[in-house]
């Protein structure tokens, strides 16, 4: 008689472990912070942050960014809600969510007498994980700190120790690494060694969250982005679907002769003329406003306007940014 159980391909992936890929690996819900002066920093906060994915979060100082990311990673206690972290809820679990996170801060803080090996190593002891010199001799080569790995901390430049305080953030290879503001007031070098590595990083699996005041950084890398301002999130979306949703486009028409306004026949149209006349600008959101240029340009036909040139600019996430944060949206 044949089986009616069929088996299970090797190669075949464990719904379990698909069930697990579609959750997030950070949860945070419903959470609040006030201190004892009674500065409530944030305000009911509900953040779902994908496996693998770069995530940065925005926001203007004091908005509530860094405070998130140390509840997050243990440091600042919450005063409502919750955090798990790949399951581990950061309270009740510490060691075991702690032990998935990476953090950069903002602030060197560092032994300045130790050197840098003894000082990535005893950050990868710290989380009771084995000696492992072959991975710290990878971590200090991606960071270019290799020939300063017998150097005394205190001997180094700000973007060197900078890259020390990298280096200890993934000494203990974390799922879930926090980089914040990690590229301030550092040069360029260090800005394109820490993007390639957070590249090679995502491709291994890890999380990485990031919080920037340089947005174009964001726009680069970041496969979601997150908006806060006064404690509360603002928004959260796909970056590319925010700036399709959010952006503006502009198309700028160079003219024959000089307007001083807009013709009366184009009122129906978001048009403006420079200071000077000799440029039309057209604005415009989305694909509905792309169809309307064949529209205008018969339109400007009609009333004998013409154009010598013309081009296409689209808005930056800077621009989104700072737009939101005005209220504009």
């Amino acid at each position: 008689m044949r089986s009616l159980v069929r088996p299970v391909p090797s190669n075949q992936i464990p719904v379990s472990a698909i069930i697990e890929s579609m959750q997030p690996i950070v949860s945070v819900k419903n959470l609040s912070k006030t201190y004892a002066s009674g500065f409530q920093a944030l305000k009911n906060i509900n953040l779902a942050i994908n496996r693998g994915e770069i995530f940065a979060l925005l926001g203007p100082n004091g908005a509530g960014k860094t405070t998130l990311i140390s509840i997050i990673c243990g440091i600042v206690n919450a005063s409502e809600g919750s955090v798990t972290v790949d399951g581990h809820e950061i309270v009740a679990d510490y060691r075991s969510a702690r032990s998935l996170i990476g953090l950069v801060p903002q602030e060197l803080t560092t032994d300045s007498f130790e050197t840098v090996w003894a000082t990535v190593s005893f950050s990868r002891g710290l989380f009771g994980k084995p000696k492992n010199p072959a991975h710290i001799e990878k971590v200090l080569r991606d960071l270019s700190l290799w020939e300063k790995r017998n150097s005394k901390i205190i001997t180094l430049s700000g973007g060197m120790k900078r890259r020390v305080l990298i280096a200890k953030a993934l000494a203990h290879e974390p799922r879930v690494l926090f980089l914040d503001e990690p590229t301030a007031g550092v040069d360029v070098e260090l800005r394109r060694d820490m993007w390639k590595l957070v590249r090679s990083l995502t491709q291994s699996g890890v999380t990485i969250i990031l919080t920037t005041h340089y947005i174009d950084e964001a726009e680069e890398m970041a496969d979601r982005i997150g908006v806060i301002s006064a404690g509360e999130i603002m928004l959260v979306e796909e970056k590319t679907e925010l700036m399709r949703k959010l952006g503006k486009k502009q198309l700028t028409l160079q003219l024959d002769s000089p307007l001083e306004q807009v013709p009366a026949a184009l009122a129906g149209y978001a048009l403006a003329v420079d200071k000077g006349g000799s440029e039309l600008i057209y604005t415009y959101e989305g694909e509905g406003g792309r169809t309307d240029i064949i529209a205008l340009l018969k339109a400007l036909d009609d009333a004998s306007i013409r154009f010598t040139d013309l081009h296409t600019t689209q808005s930056s996430l800077e621009d989104i940014f700072v737009s939101l944060l005005r209220g504009d949206q």
